[in-house]
């Protein structure tokens, strides 16, 4: 007798569809698993032996054949065990097959018959969605996460014996109070307690409003970490879509769920992080801190100290907001679009153009070489941070994290309904021609640009993004269009002017 159970796989960012079939039939006793299944996925011939039986079912002595469909697609991890045993449970006529037509069924089972976390399950929900299924039996503590996805109808099931019976007709078995959504309080370093540096703060409140890059070089002490780390304290809250977007790709990275997030990620690799590391594809399925700080942060301490190929290995994320990944056995497509800020001392001791500098003309000239190229071209702002002395220390901040917040949510609705036909929303991610179409600059202005183009001080991308940020000093200026004080203000920012 022939049955089928709906079930998913992991695959990068995506839960892809399985259709598991089970057969079974006369014959010399044997459990095969076909379909390009993994180690753990062919293991799960002895765990759903031995749950089923343990469950109080029978164990046919027969020859039963499992095909994980398509055939072509490689399945990997212990979440396909309840819907294996499920599928052979009612190919033996011990459950009703009505159950399976409708409902995914994901968990690893014990050898007791109890139902395990089986892998992504907020991934799967929205993939069984979106594959037109009515429910999905998970375990207890994945009921929660699942519930996030509306329009389907999540069972709980503890054991074996629960999804037998969920898939009867029956009731789930109920959430404990453990798996309950959890709300964490914990307050967030604001800027008001950043003094001085005026400079600096302003630069990261327009890096906020529209998206953009910013780099922060000077001296050690001088505040580049404490300013990096209030940059979510002013950045709006994550829409609905890009909560659950957030939130599935962190679940996917091994993070607990317990709830659509509505902060935006913030991501401070260490130094030492390899270029796998940095945008993932170490194996399949292992997400860089590039793809984690999608829709957020991703902070980088000391960006000299990077390897080359880790910071070579950013140039398409920072310019696409995507990285695409072939390796021998697999290809995939992650999406990295997140706010760059990089902090770096100007020189190796820190202390460049101070008597305290004790850096040598080569050990200047090698500094410079690891900090340009294709790297600065993707930089949008940099702030050089000097130290503020006593009076600096006691100066009153230049703005509060809430006042921030407001200015650069303004800027943004302003965004919003200016490229309300776009397919960005944020000036920092405009390509030329939907630049060309909203900048409305006035002539004086593009005529700054095209001179300093002319005269070598900037690249077509240097100009394309010295435009993009003036755009946005004037959204946080309430200007309808880009002046000549907007573009003079983005010049100073760039990297050939902060850095000479």
């Amino acid at each position: 007798m022939l049955a089928r159970a709906h079930a998913f796989t992991v695959d990068g960012l995506h839960a892809r569809h399985v259709m598991v079939e089970v057969d079974v039939r006369p014959g010399l006793p044997g459990f095969a698993i076909v379909g390009l299944a993994d180690a753990a996925v062919r293991e799960a011939r002895e765990r759903v032996r031995a749950a089923i039986l343990n469950s109080g079912f029978e164990f046919p002595a027969r020859r039963i054949t499992a095909n994980l469909a398509p055939a072509d697609l490689p399945k990997a991890g212990p979440g396909l065990d309840l819907a294996l045993a499920c599928a052979l449970l009612a190919a033996t006529g011990q459950i009703a097959g009505e159950g399976l037509q409708s409902h995914a069924l994901l968990g690893e089972l014990g050898l007791d018959g109890a139902v395990r976390r089986g892998g992504s399950t907020l991934a799967v929900a929205d993939a069984a969605r979106r594959a037109g299924l009515r429910g999905l039996v998970v375990s207890p503590p994945g009921a929660h996460e699942a519930g996030l996805i509306e329009g389907l109808h999540v069972a709980a099931a503890s054991s074996l014996r629960s999804a037998a019976r969920v898939l009867n007709g029956g009731a789930g078995d109920p959430v404990p109070a453990s798996a309950a959504l959890e709300r964490t309080g914990t307050a967030e370093p604001a800027l008001e307690e950043v003094r001085g540096q005026h400079h600096a703060v302003r630069a990261l409140v327009i890096a906020a409003a529209g998206a953009h890059n910013v780099m922060l070089s000077g001296p050690p002490g001088t505040g580049k970490t404490m300013l990096a780390l209030r940059m979510p304290s002013i950045l709006p809250p994550l829409s609905t879509a890009e909560a659950v977007e957030v939130t599935r790709i962190h679940s996917l990275g091994g993070a607990r769920v317990v709830g659509l997030r509505s902060r935006r990620p913030f991501r401070a690799p260490h130094h030492t992080v390899t270029a796998a590391g940095l945008v993932g594809g170490a194996r399949g399925g292992v997400l860089g801190e590039a793809v984690l700080a999608h829709n957020g942060v991703l902070f980088l301490d000391e960006i000299s100290e990077f390897a080359r190929s880790a910071i070579q290995a950013l140039r398409q994320p920072l310019e696409e907001g995507r990285i695409a990944i072939a390796r021998a056995r697999y290809a995939a497509v992650y999406p990295a679009r997140f706010i760059l800020i990089a902090a770096t001392n100007p020189c190796p001791c820190g202390y460049a153009g101070g008597e305290r500098c004790t850096c040598s003309e080569s050990e200047l000239a090698r500094q410079r070489r690891r900090l340009s190229g294709p790297l600065l071209e993707r930089i949008d702002l940099v702030a050089h941070m000097r130290e503020p002395g006593t009076a600096g220390a006691d100066a009153p901040p230049l703005s509060s994290s809430a006042l921030a917040r407001e200015q650069v949510a303004a800027a943004r609705e302003r965004q919003a309904s200016r490229l309300a036909r776009e397919p960005e929303s944020l000036n920092g991610h405009l390509g030329p021609s939907a630049l060309a179409r909203h900048l409305l600059a006035e002539p004086r202005a593009e005529e700054m640009v095209r001179h300093a183009a002319e005269a070598g001080l900037l690249s077509a991308r240097g100009a394309h993004r010295v435009m993009r940020v003036a755009r946005t000093i004037a959204d946080l200026g309430a200007s309808e269009r880009v002046r000549t004080q907007d573009v003079g203000a983005a010049l100073a920012l760039r990297p050939e002017a902060a850095l000479a």
